[in-house]
């Protein structure tokens, strides 16, 4: 499986992990979309392969400036 689509100019990265049916998908979709996670899945050779990607909202910077 390839590492990145780009679907709509926005690239998505795999997740690591091939699902065996749409139920496991599902689940772990549910759990990037709680987490602000924008989701695009494929499905190929029997398998679903999600793939995530999310938009940084916030940028925190620790100590002191140089």
């Amino acid at each position: 499986m390839r590492k990145s689509i780009v679907v709509d100019n926005r690239k998505y990265m795999w997740n690591g992990v091939e699902y065996a049916n749409e139920g496991e998908a599902n689940a772990a979709a549910e759990k990037y979309a709680a987490a602000r996670f924008e989701l695009h899945r494929i499905a190929e050779n029997e398998k679903v392969y999600l793939f995530t990607r999310r938009v940084v909202t916030e940028i925190k910077v620790e100590g002191t400036p140089p």
